[in-house]
């Protein structure tokens, strides 16, 4: 295996949720080049970091032909699949019309991975299924980011002027029903900056702008900041030391896959299918699956049992 390819889409927590499979194709082939055909903004953090020696965008139109029974494929990219001696895609593809036409490019072996997760299980596990179907091993289905030294570089720039403990939380997820309400998240906050002497981080992404100008109307404060859309691998570096509460989202597996000590509470959706495997994470469930009724004193006696474990008496 000298060339290896992977072709993933998907919001931010599909794309972690499958470095396992991604970290043992690298350990097993530690000196192949190894490519990922996905969304670069997303993708960029297993670029150079461990993962892959580069990253592809998905967003070409030429791509689309490739889907299109019988199609005239472009010659560029037909060369290009036909460069690999392995192609693992997780592209949605019920009629196998992207696979034949990859065949057709003269693509040399083709692994097909859950498009979408299909069953109850853990759903890293789910997306390693065709790794192991290869004959390779996995003993550790939690994700695990490698940041660069430039990406912590960034991240301690952005943080500067913060006091420890850093306590992060990011208010939404790709649902309204699967956020806590935005009243117990101010109460959680300002419980936490009147009775300790550490920092808040406020993680914030395009669709939480209603909730964020809130925020920042209550807290104008030195000791609070806003992390607004920024670049993945930064945000990831910043939230890598952090106490970190959130919901089943995009945002909580890139702070569990950091390192972050991970306070994450789900509603309608599975934990034991979509919280993250790190040993650093930990779900609450809310009763009767309902997130309006967590109490923000459950959530805050997990928050001081993070703060006693390193150290900070409550």
């Amino acid at each position: 295996m000298n060339r290896i390819l992977t072709i993933r889409g998907g919001a931010i927590g599909d794309f972690i949720l499958t470095l396992p499979a991604l970290k043992a194709l690298r350990e097993a082939y530690p000196n192949a080049d190894i490519e990922i055909l996905g969304y670069k903004q997303i993708a960029v953090l297993a670029e150079n970091r461990f993962y892959a020696e580069r990253v592809r965008s998905i967003e070409s139109a030429l791509l689309s032909r490739f889907f299109a029974k019988n199609a005239d494929l472009p010659a560029e990219l037909a060369e290009y699949f036909a460069g690999f001696d392995l192609i693992l895609t997780y592209l949605y593809d019920p009629d196998l019309i992207f696979e034949t036409n990859l065949k057709r490019s003269g693509a040399r072996k083709i692994v097909r991975g859950p498009a979408k997760i299909e069953d109850s299980s853990p759903a890293s596990c789910q997306l390693a299924r065709p790794i192991e179907e290869l004959g390779l091993t996995i003993s550790n289905f939690g994700p695990r980011l490698y940041l660069s030294n430039e990406d912590r570089h960034r991240a301690r720039e952005f943080l500067a002027g913060l006091v420890a403990p850093i306590v992060a939380f990011h208010p939404g997820s790709g649902s309204n029903t699967k956020n806590w309400p935005l009243k117990n998240w101010i109460e959680f906050g300002s419980h936490f900056l009147r009775n300790f002497a550490g920092s808040l981080l406020i993680v914030a992404g395009e669709a939480d702008e209603n909730q964020i100008r809130q925020m920042e109307s209550i807290w104008q404060n030195p000791r609070v900041r806003f992390a607004k859309s920024l670049p993945l691998p930064d945000l990831a570096g910043a939230l890598e030391n952090t106490i970190f509460l959130g919901h089943d989202s995009g945002i909580s597996h890139l702070a569990a896959a950091a390192g972050a000590k991970c306070i994450l509470l789900f509603g309608p959706t599975d934990p034991a299918v979509w919280a993250p495997l790190n040993e650093n994470a930990r779900a609450i469930r809310a009763p009767d699956t309902d997130l309006q009724r967590l109490d923000v004193d459950l959530v805050r006696a997990a928050l001081d049992q993070e703060l006693i474990r390193i150290g900070i008496s409550t």
